[in-house]
């Protein structure tokens, strides 16, 4: 193929650049096409996680449990925080430049006359990458929805949804019914469907009913308990107990957890994991940018929460974090967020609000966003104790947050996965 990129940089700029000329078809059409002109075709089996949180959170505990078992893993996972390659993991590791290079060139190669968008192409030769490298299992995660989402051209063995809230809803619908039909479009004819959220969309139910999928419900068909020290999982046909807790922080990681297990546990003659596995698994598992808490003092904690049910999670886990002083926000949302949703939760908990625009089209008006959060200003609050400022980067906000916390504050980022992406970036030049 002549004058094709031939390094990862130039090749997304490319897509990024067709991107603005693709309008969004929303069938699947056009990458199942392309999808059956590339062969792409999974000899492993495939568990692919939905959900609106709680889906990145599932994926890296599945990753880690099978990886500690002995098992070659490919993951795609979404979006990037500072490289690209976060996408696509082989056996743990972030692919190379070159393996998507060549990923991306596949893709191209058959794609003709068929348009793609910047998503659908990325997630075709990911899925590409992760076939090819003759792996033991494939964890695929959804981006949006489920019905319509590019990874729902193949066909998961078990597929997860971890979580039904309001969100996307220029896309998904405006209701948890309609947002749950939409994310039980993963679910298959004589395969596994799990649904980890406690109360279950009557469309996501009924859907499972209509396709023919065996569905297990949380509380129903697979449930979790837990003291102070430890907590055990009961499925159909196989308990786990005396769990260390995951390493992942927060009150919503054993549903999380248990959905994992429960899709091993419909695997488990394909893919035995042991006692010690899960365990070490569950134990070592990481991932950034979920209730993420930084070394060192100020404590320092960053999160992607950006909908109404990801900030009650995250006030829930700070109150359980104990006394500080003085809480400050680099804060940063989009748009079409539910921004007063997602602000609720956390009023209480914040002092001292850095908000920021975010590098997208659709980032919020800081003007607007101080305004919104000025208007929260406790009744009586001295001088000091309370204030908005706004910034002109998610660096600068956090910048400014790190010269005015005492050790005894504490610092939260959220809003966004840019909010989040922008602050690692800052930390990470600071420390070169």
């Amino acid at each position: 193929m002549p004058n094709l990129p031939t390094t990862l940089p130039d090749w997304l700029a490319l897509l990024e650049s067709r991107h603005a000329e693709t309008h969004i078809d929303m069938g699947l059409d056009r990458v199942r096409a392309v999808k059956e002109r590339l062969q792409l075709a999974f000899s492993c089996p495939v568990i692919m996680v939905a959900g609106t949180n709680g889906k990145g959170s599932t994926c890296a505990m599945l990753e880690a449990v099978l990886l500690q078992s002995g098992y070659r893993v490919g993951l795609y996972i979404k979006p990037h925080f500072l490289d690209f390659n976060e996408r696509a993991r082989i056996n743990g590791e972030m692919a190379s430049d070159a393996a998507l290079v060549a990923a991306f060139g596949a893709v191209e190669a058959v794609r003709g006359e068929v348009s793609l968008t910047y998503f659908e192409f990325t997630t075709l030769a990911i899925m590409h990458l992760i076939a090819q490298a003759g792996v033991d299992v494939a964890i695929l995660e959804v981006g949006l929805g489920g019905r319509l989402d590019a990874v729902n051209v193949v066909d998961a063995d078990v597929a997860i949804v971890t979580s039904v809230d309001i969100d996307h809803t220029d896309y998904l619908g405006d209701t948890r019914e309609k947002i749950g039909f939409e994310k039980a479009g993963i679910f298959r004819a004589g395969k596994t469907a799990i649904c980890s959220d406690p109360v279950a969309p009557a469309s996501l139910v009924k859907h499972a009913d209509d396709v023919g999928a065996d569905l297990w419900l949380i509380g129903r068909d697979f449930n979790y308990q837990g003291d102070q020290q430890q907590w055990s999982y009961g499925g159909r046909g196989q308990r786990r107990n005396s769990l260390a807790y995951p390493a992942l922080r927060g009150a919503n990681q054993l549903l999380n957890a248990s959905a994992a297990l429960a899709a091993l546990e419909v695997l488990r003659m394909q893919l035995p994991c042991g006692a010690q596995e899960v365990r070490a698994g569950l134990a070592m598992v990481e991932l950034p940018g979920r209730f993420q808490v930084l070394p060192g003092r100020p404590t320092q904690v960053l999160d992607v929460a950006h909908n109404p049910h990801a900030s009650a999670t995250l006030a829930q886990n700070l109150g359980n974090m104990g006394f500080h002083r003085f809480t400050y926000a680099v804060f940063g949302i989009m748009e079409d967020k539910d921004i007063e949703g997602v602000i609720a939760p956390m009023r209480e908990l914040v002092d001292h609000w850095c908000v920021t625009p975010l590098p997208s089209p659709r980032s919020a008006d800081t003007a607007q966003l101080a305004q919104k959060l000025e208007q929260l200003r406790p009744a009586g609050a001295k001088e000091g104790d309370f204030s908005v400022t706004a910034f002109a980067s998610p660096a600068d906000a956090y910048a400014n947050a790190v010269s005015r916390a005492g050790e005894n504050d504490r610092i939260v980022v959220f809003g966004s996965f840019y909010t989040v992406a922008g602050v690692m970036a800052a930390r990470k030049s600071s420390l070169h």
